[in-house]
């Protein structure tokens, strides 16, 4: 009976040691995540493929798209899995707006509004240029929808938008198009 008694008194103090030496690396760890509040979009991971939020981050025909998601508290949203389709308006659909749309737009008492509009121009699920028929409406992630226009040639416009290129995210698919889609 000593004997299991002293065995466990081992075992024990073996496992409160080992314990007190791992809670010291936990501590500084935590106190490190304490200290830093970041969402999704705040995960650095240079060996995968980029999310939509990291392409848009990484071009420079769309910085204000960037800057949008910022002022709407959207960035998180876009960085989580999707998967998502995001019609990313240029920097120049951006300019063709009335003056002071954007300006009035990113204030913080327009946050919902914004995060609205932006939210227009996401699609839940993947669709690429050959998946969209013409006349087709697609149910946007603020509980609208967009109709999509394709021509003989290929051509696409979504709600009059033409979409001039595409790009692959680990998290969806990115269609650049040429004018800010406003929802009616």
């Amino acid at each position: 009976m000593k004997s299991r008694i002293k065995f466990f008194t081992i075992i024990g103090s073996l496992l409160l040691f080992v314990g007190c030496g791992s809670s010291e690396n936990q501590n500084s760890n935590s106190s490190a995540s304490e200290t830093t509040h970041v969402g999704q979009s705040g995960v650095k991971d240079d060996m995968s493929n980029p999310n939509v939020v990291q392409v848009a981050v990484g071009s420079p025909d769309h910085s204000t798209l960037v800057a949008a998601l910022k002022a709407a508290d959207y960035v998180d949203a876009l960085a989580n899995v999707g998967p998502f389709t995001v019609f990313a308006p240029t920097n120049s659909a951006f300019d063709a707006l009335p003056e002071g749309t954007l300006a009035t737009l990113t204030k913080a008492e327009n946050q919902r509004q914004l995060r609205d509009i932006l939210e227009y121009h996401v699609l839940l699920g993947v669709y690429k240029v050959d998946d969209f028929v013409n006349g087709r409406k697609l149910g946007t992630a603020d509980g609208r929808s967009v109709e999509i226009q394709k021509n003989a040639e290929g051509t696409v416009l979504v709600n009059g938008a033409k979409i001039l290129g595409s790009v692959q995210a680990s998290n969806g698919i990115i269609h650049v198009v040429d004018k800010v889609l406003i929802p009616e």
